[in-house]
């Protein structure tokens, strides 16, 4: 339906976009996705025939944009645009009736036709019940409904948003991306740029991630939302795990930590609190591993959504030989453990009999095991590279879900009982 190829467009002597080419197959939806300035707004207008790209060609149905009249593309394309101000009175039907020009000669009237396409688009987008209101009177996210409805009006096989849910609460948001997900299963091809990466992918057949005037990357959400390729397009570090709801990627972007980690580190322990601490050292630059933990477990989620390595067990298996020896292999290279979250008995005792192994302050540990006296970060040697040693401290650059007490012997496990080899 689509098919854009080798444009190029230059805006006030910088280059917006260079020899991007793409295809948006009859009845898809492709999400444009990307930082702020990587051209995605530059696309849609080139898309729809308002802007005329420098080199290059865009395609409709097999027709150059650019040779159609206006009415002629009007037929085809509807815009929903990021700017949806409007500086005229005019009542919300009456926008919304705006959209059956392309359809009626320059003097016709509105037929019964039009009145009942009108009626359909206003209540689909759920703004029928300020029909007959200024459109200067309405809220910006109820504004950004009535301009979808128009849309709608068109009737056009094509349907082109920028930022559509830019303006709407989260109800809202979904309402909308539900709504063009219904008009795409009903056979319309959308394009919309979306900037919330977790709803792009919810709702997207495919996705194109614009970055510096060019795609990066395009396909399937999961493929394209890789930890890597967010991180290089977006100068930001990312988790990127599958949402339990939707089965879709969910990509969280992480805080940049005020302090840095060069080594390896292995985390035992289940629970949200344990897959922040993996997220976390992750984040700060370490080589993260992780286990034993139960598949489905926070941190097993953590650990995928940065890239790290983990052992994991069946739910309510516990640890056997064999996971004990697969954790022993994977924690072994680490300079030190860290406990955090719930730790089972089971889980220290697969860790490496001579690995020095710290709790954060929330960690909680077995009865048996003596947390003694627990060490500040900066005392784990290797654990915080020399030049930010001096100020990652408990108080300042290490988050307290990290922190542990001061000056203080690791965590002495010789006194638990390993389930493996007693009834208890």
């Amino acid at each position: 339906m689509i098919r854009v190829e080798d444009l190029t467009v230059s805006l006030g002597g910088t280059h917006v976009l260079d020899d991007v080419s793409m295809a948006v197959d009859d009845g898809e939806f492709v999400g444009l996705v990307g930082p702020n300035g990587a051209g995605k707004t530059t696309l849609l207008r080139c898309l729809s025939g308002v802007l005329s790209p420098d080199d290059g060609v865009v395609t409709v149905d097999g027709d150059a944009v650019g040779s159609l009249g206006a009415r002629e593309a009007s037929r085809r394309i509807a815009v929903v645009p990021q700017d949806t101000q409007l500086a005229f009175d005019f009542s919300v039907r009456d926008v919304v009736a705006m959209g059956r020009t392309p359809h009626r000669g320059r003097f016709d009237r509105a037929s019964s036709e039009d009145h009942d396409v009108v009626d359909r688009a206003m209540d689909r987008t759920e703004v029928a019940q300020f029909a007959e209101k200024a459109i200067t009177a309405v809220s910006g996210g109820e504004r950004q409904r009535v301009v979808l409805a128009r849309a709608l009006a068109q009737e056009a096989p094509v349907l082109l948003l920028d930022e559509p849910t830019a303006s709407l609460d989260v109800n809202h948001q979904v309402r909308t991306l539900d709504l063009v997900a219904d008009l795409v299963e009903d056979g319309r091809t959308a394009v919309a740029a979306i900037h919330d990466l977790s709803l792009a992918a919810r709702y997207c057949d495919r996705l194109v991630l614009l970055a510096d005037g060019g795609v990066v990357a395009a396909g399937p959400p999961e493929r394209v939302l890789e930890r890597a390729t967010v991180a290089d397009a977006f100068d930001a570090d990312a988790a990127v795990v599958d949402d339990p709801v939707t089965g879709t990627p969910a990509v969280t972007p992480l805080s940049a930590p005020a302090w840095s980690l060069d080594a390896h580190v292995h985390v035992v322990g289940t629970g949200a609190q344990a897959g922040r601490v993996v997220t976390t050292l992750a984040a700060a630059g370490g080589t993260v591993t992780a286990g034993p933990v139960p598949e489905g477990d926070a941190v097993a989620t953590a650990a995928s959504g940065v890239d790290a390595d983990a052992v994991t067990v069946p739910a309510f298996q516990g640890v056997d030989d064999e996971t004990a020896r697969a954790v022993g292999d994977l924690a072994g290279p680490a300079a030190v453990a860290v406990a955090a979250g719930t730790v089972p008995a089971a889980a220290l005792h697969a860790l490496p009999d001579s690995m020095p192994t710290y709790a954060t302050r929330d960690a909680t540990l077995p009865d048996a095991v003596d947390p003694g006296d627990r060490v500040a970060l900066e005392d784990v040697p290797g654990l915080v590279a020399d030049g930010v040693r001096g100020n990652a401290t408990a108080d300042e650059g290490v988050p307290r879900s990290l922190s542990f007490g001061p000056e203080d012997p690791p965590v002495d496990r010789r006194d638990v009982s390993d389930p493996r080899t007693t009834d208890d």
